[in-house]
């Protein structure tokens, strides 16, 4: 029994239970190793008001502007003026960001930088790894803790709720745990807990190509929607405009910083062409990036457009962004010395479950905080950076929400039935499920990608409603594995993602369709809102 239940490890996982106080026994679950995660893999940095020039005004203005009129202006508040108080955070975490000047202590000294979308340097970074050295502190930070119980190589099942026990009302529902497969051991454990956090990251995955890792596949959306949550704005899903093009460079993504440090995308005859979508050019926000490169790729047929900064001192490239030079250097390319070849891929999941200011669900004792969750920060487009500020902000808020209500929590005495494998056998027809999973993210990019179209769409819903049978027969009658457990919700987001884009008759940020190429002003501040089935009976 736990008094906190986390599901997954990345920087709002382990902010919230960082933030926790020692009395609180913690429960984190990661699908692989503790320092593994999307977190590790952002480059650019976190955003936040330290420079004197800037102000909390113009950096709510910047990110409601990225937003494209569906940002919850109470939220982006929120995040926005908890900023500088979340970098002083991490740096007395021990966080080694860059700094400007090493005399000047504190914030103040910090170097700033630029991204896409921002009118004023506020992006604080370690380098251009600053997810690795955030993930880093912190996953250092929670092994000192002695109350919290590290369960690497364990995947979440599903959720366990009072009402999936007891067929309560919706108002009774309440979440007291999850049925968990230690990976390794192939045995499914029941972790009790009074209260469950669900820090599982985006659902990018569920595309062919992307620059998150693996085990992106949209694990708390769809656990959450299982168990009764709503969730809100799920056609809204990032592309990075600029992530490596080679056949080997899986996930190598070339942070937004480059082009806010100068970097200039060019076609292949050297053209630049930003200048024919947004006066702003490459440091436009990242939908209007992403879609200028899917058009002038799919106009002339070209594999790839091309991001040079080799202007910019061979000194100066290396001092910023010496992991990224590395990288590319390792796939034949010196960005001191030459432009490199970029596509756009699945970057970020802007929409997911709804929570309040606290992180809370709809469901009673459910928290959910991270790429998990629309927070409405984001809107119909994340700007750069605020990802990893929204993840310190809201895990914080969560640990202060469930302190609160841990005093006041009423015991919740319900058996909870052991998971039952009586029934199931061992599948000899593992093809099944990678067939299933290469088709889910060929179609979803092919259909539901960067650019759609209403009978694309509808092609999608049709082929993923059969899938999502053929899943279900598959999960009823075979052992579970965490490849058939991450293909079920790959499959569950799939078709949220394809039905909140049906909903929306408009172009809007992120959300870019031929049969309706405008935004409608009737659908400003409307956001997609879809309820699981059962709740509306």
């Amino acid at each position: 029994m736990y008094d906190v239940l986390i599901i997954g490890s990345g920087a709002s996982g382990l902010t919230l239970a960082l933030s926790l106080p020692d009395s609180m026994k913690i429960a984190i679950l990661s699908k692989e190793e503790l320092d593994e995660g999307s977190t590790v893999y952002a480059q650019g940095g976190i955003s936040a008001v330290i420079d004197k020039s800037d102000s909390f005004e113009s950096h709510i203005a910047d990110t409601l502007d990225s937003g494209a009129g569906l940002c919850v202006e109470s939220t982006v508040r929120h995040v926005v003026e908890n900023g500088p108080q979340a970098i002083d955070w991490l740096l007395k975490a021990g966080v080694p960001f860059t700094r400007e000047d090493d005399k000047v202590e504190g914030i103040e000294g910090l170097h700033l930088t630029r991204e896409g979308g921002h009118s004023n340097r506020r992006i604080a970074h370690a380098a251009d790894a600053s997810g690795k050295a955030i993930e880093d502190t912190l996953v250092s930070a929670t092994k000192l803790r002695n109350n919290i119980d590290i369960f690497e190589h364990h995947i979440a099942v599903d959720l366990i709720t009072t009402r999936k026990l007891q067929h309560t009302e919706l108002r009774d529902n309440r979440c007291i745990g999850a049925y968990v497969l230690d990976i390794e051991n192939q045995k499914v454990h029941t972790f009790r807990a009074n209260f469950t956090v669900l820090a599982t990251g985006g659902a990018s995955k569920v595309y062919l190509y992307t620059s998150n890792p693996d085990g992106a596949s949209g694990d708390g959306i769809a656990m959450g929607w299982r168990a009764g949550c709503r969730v809100a704005n799920m056609e809204f899903m990032q592309f990075h405009p600029t992530c490596l093009y080679h056949p080997h460079a899986k996930s190598n993504l070339i942070t937004e910083a480059v082009r806010g440090e100068g970097g200039r995308l060019f076609l292949p005859d050297g053209t630049r062409f930003m200048k024919n979508f947004d006066d702003r050019m490459e440091l436009a926000p990242r939908d209007i990036v992403a879609r200028s490169i899917d058009h002038e790729m799919k106009r002339l047929g070209i594999d790839s457009v091309f991001l040079d900064i080799s202007h910019k001192s061979k000194d100066f490239i290396q001092d910023h962004f010496p992991n990224v030079s590395a990288m590319c250097y390792s796939f034949g390319y010196d960005m001191t010395k030459e432009p490199v070849p970029v596509v756009p891929a699945a970057h970020y999941t802007c929409g997911g479950l709804m929570v309040d200011q606290a992180g809370h669900t709809d469901v009673n004792s459910l928290y959910a905080i991270g790429e998990t969750t629309f927070t409405g920060l984001h809107g119909a487009n994340r700007m750069a950076s605020n990802s990893l500020l929204e993840c310190i902000v809201y895990g914080q808020s969560s640990a202060e929400d469930i302190i609160k209500r841990a005093d006041s929590l009423k015991s919740c005495d319900v058996d909870i039935p052991e998971w039952d494998e009586s029934r199931v056998t061992d599948s000899d027809e593992r093809v099944v499920i990678n067939h299933n999973w290469d088709e889910v993210r060929r179609f979803m990019w092919d259909y539901v990608g960067i650019v759609r179209t209403s009978k694309r769409l509808q092609r999608a819903r049709n082929r993923i409603e059969t899938l999502l049978a053929e899943i279900d027969e598959y999960y009823s009658n075979f052992r579970i594995s965490s490849d058939l457990i991450e293909l079920r919700n790959l499959a569950e987001v799939s078709r949220l993602i394809i039905r909140s884009a049906q909903q929306r008759k408009e172009s809007r940020g992120l959300h870019y369709t031929l049969d309706y190429p405008n935004p409608d002003p009737k659908l400003e501040k409307v956001n997609s809102i879809l309820d699981p089935m059962w709740r509306s009976r």
